[in-house]
């Protein structure tokens, strides 16, 4: 019989109640138990941050962290951050600025950079590049995600 525990998270302001084996990471949780599947896991290591959340406001590598780890605490995931017909600021900057290729580590840049521009509302550019470092994109060469993160942290200081 398999080891199974009880936990309780909120996501995305949405409380759930799930049981979950300790072996699965948060990533799953969230993708596979929660049908979130904006939430990407791509090197499953740590090191690329497409798996990145936001867990009580601070980024955190879903698939470093265990579902259990999770209990009691509040998750906000990329599905948070608006819709394909109304999307973000963020998203709308990312967009409008070509910060995004083939799309597939934008859910961690934009939940690293949501906590970013919550602590850091008007970030220098050396401060925006050190923190866009910490996540691996492919394709884009971060030009295009450099100016959709000084684009979005300009309009919210104007708003």
């Amino acid at each position: 019989m398999t080891d199974v525990h009880s936990i309780r998270l909120t996501v995305n302001g949405t409380e759930h109640e799930l049981a979950v084996e300790p072996r699965r990471t948060l990533a799953d949780v969230l993708r596979h138990d929660l049908a979130l599947t904006g939430t990407h896991v791509g090197c499953e290591h740590g090191i690329c941050g497409a798996c990145t959340v936001l867990v009580d406001g601070l980024p955190a590598r879903s698939c470093l962290m265990f579902g259990v780890q999770a209990d009691g605490r509040s998750v906000e995931t990329v599905e948070a951050l608006g819709t394909p017909e109304a999307l973000g600021p963020l998203q709308q900057a990312f967009t409008d600025h070509h910060g995004l290729q083939c799309g597939f580590c934008t859910p961690g840049f934009l939940m690293l950079i949501t906590a970013f521009l919550r602590e850091t509302p008007s970030p220098s550019d050396d401060e925006i590049r050190e923190v866009v470092a910490s996540n691996l994109c492919r394709c884009t060469g971060y030009q295009g995600i450099l100016r959709a993160v000084r684009a979005a942290a300009d309009a919210q200081a104007g708003s």
